[in-house]
């Protein structure tokens, strides 16, 4: 077992084609106490998905057959389970398209396997899944944040959200007005042991603004120099 690593039941499913760099992270993880299943090409990787339901995926975006985001993309239409995907260094687009499609997080090549455990096990830390139990939905104009449905709602119509950008939104929400910061979002929504580039909340809340808005506004303001606040339109 890794040092100061304490070990999270939990699968994990990790996604490459270079197979010695995916025995590796599969033995570290192995090691720190998880199930762990690999695959290496595209089709394989949704299939493997489907069938062990892992509880996060290490995804590679370079894979034959499917690329990494068309892997994600399909991934989301059937499971909510956490998704870190593989980059290579200064592929910015890549990283933007990848959590575009419903990816929780990513960490660049070369990286410590060290690091990727930790962050597997900080995300695991917290469950994807919890029962909420019924509580008034907040309203800000236009948008409704219903908990209880784990749904968002802008005019009446709901809005397709990942799992992160509704958790994101939940955070704000349930704060109006009031600044918090990339590291207090992070605390929220991922987790206080959480390591990695902070710019990655301004991605998500991006991609949030975007869907959120209508002739009303975005809900969600920057506050320069702090973080962002949720507003009443």
């Amino acid at each position: 077992m890794n040092p100061g690593i304490d070990a999270v039941a939990g699968r994990v499913l990790v996604v490459d084609d270079e197979k010695p760099l995916a025995l590796m992270v599969a033995t570290y993880l192995t090691r720190a106490g998880y199930d762990v299943a690999t695959a290496h090409t595209g089709p394989g990787a949704v299939e493997a998905a489907r069938a062990q339901s892992p509880d996060v995926v290490v995804l590679d975006l370079g894979l034959p057959g499917l690329d990494g985001i068309e892997v994600c993309r399909r991934i989301r239409g059937f499971s909510e389970c956490y998704v870190l995907m593989l980059t290579a260094r200064g592929d910015e687009e890549d990283k933007l398209a990848g959590l575009a499609v419903g990816a929780d997080d990513y960490i660049t090549k070369p990286f410590s396997v060290r690091e990727l455990v930790a962050r597997i096990h900080a995300v695991l830390r917290r469950p994807r899944t919890t029962v909420v139990p019924p509580q008034p939905a907040r309203v800000f104009g236009e948008l409704t944040v219903d908990l209880t449905a784990h749904e968002a709602r802008v005019g009446g119509s709901p809005v397709g959200l990942t799992r992160t950008e509704f958790d994101l939104l939940a955070a704000l929400s349930a704060r109006p007005h009031q600044a918090l910061s990339r590291r207090q979002l992070i605390d929220i929504v991922w987790d206080p042991a959480w390591v990695g580039d902070e710019r990655l909340v301004d991605v998500h809340i991006g991609h949030l603004r975007r869907k959120l808005s209508n002739d009303q506004g975005a809900y969600i303001d920057t506050v320069r120099g702090v973080g962002y606040r949720m507003v009443t339109r």
